[in-house]
Parts: C-alpha cells; structure tokens; sequence
C-alpha cells in the first residue's frame, strides 16, 4: 500500500481552526472533503449571536464555496453537500434566502445533497452546518 499524501486548505487571511481543516487535499485522487462550515465570518471561530437561519445559510454556503477555491477548484467542482440543521422548519421557511444565497455562490450548479435535522451543533449559535465533497480538474 502507497502512502497517501495531503495537504491541508486554509484560505488567506482566515483563522486556522483547532482540532480539523477546513478542506484537505489528497494527492492523485483530487478529491477534496470540506469540514462543516457554518455561518460564521471566515475570520472568526463562530456564529454571532442574532444572525438567522437566511444569513447563516448564506455564509455557511460561501464558506464552502472560499475552501473549493483556495484549493484551487470552484463552485463546479462540487459534487455533494451534507447540511444539519437545528430545525428543518428554519429550512423551509427561509426558501428565499436560501434560493439566492445558492444563486450567488452556485449559479445553476446543484451537487448531490442531504439535509438532515441534529439535536444541536457544536457552535451554540449555529443553526446550519454545510459540509462537502469537491473533486477537483
């Protein structure tokens, strides 16, 4: 078995996280996992209290989107997303927000997705939570 190597994705100017990588980069595969994001500011270690679950989507999305580029792919390149959300009603009830958050960041793309209700997350301001596979050109 050959050693598997990696690189890890830490996109300019943001915090580096404690205990994971925002994306991980596997040499000869491309393929490239993307940790949770939330809907935090990408210099920041969690959600600020007061944002809803519109706004959170938003930046969870973009953040996402932040960790494929710094990688060296884009939106295109996505192939799944895994999102938790604290209530699926928030998720319903903001499907404008949502629509135009996507537009902004995905255009037309649209990669596998799951969405799936948690009890909570670890951020205790978080209600959304987007993580993803990209594979990259």
């Amino acid at each position: 078995m050959s050693d598997i190597h990696y690189q890890a994705v830490l996109p300019e100017g943001w915090q580096r996280p404690r205990g994971f990588s925002h994306g991980v980069v596997a040499q000869g595969s491309k393929l490239l996992r993307i940790a949770g994001q939330i809907g935090s500011k990408p210099d920041a270690h969690g959600v600020e209290a007061g944002l809803d679950f519109g706004q959170q989507w938003e930046r969870a999305l973009g953040n996402v989107v932040a960790v494929v580029r710094a990688a060296g792919g884009s939106a295109s390149h996505l192939v799944a997303l895994r999102v938790y959300v604290t209530r699926m009603d928030d998720f319903r009830e903001h499907g404008a927000a949502i629509g135009a958050a996507w537009s902004t960041h995905l255009g037309k793309h649209f990669p596998a997705m799951t969405l799936v209700q948690v009890a909570g997350l670890l951020d205790a301001h978080a209600t959304v939570e987007i993580e993803a596979e990209a594979v990259l050109a």
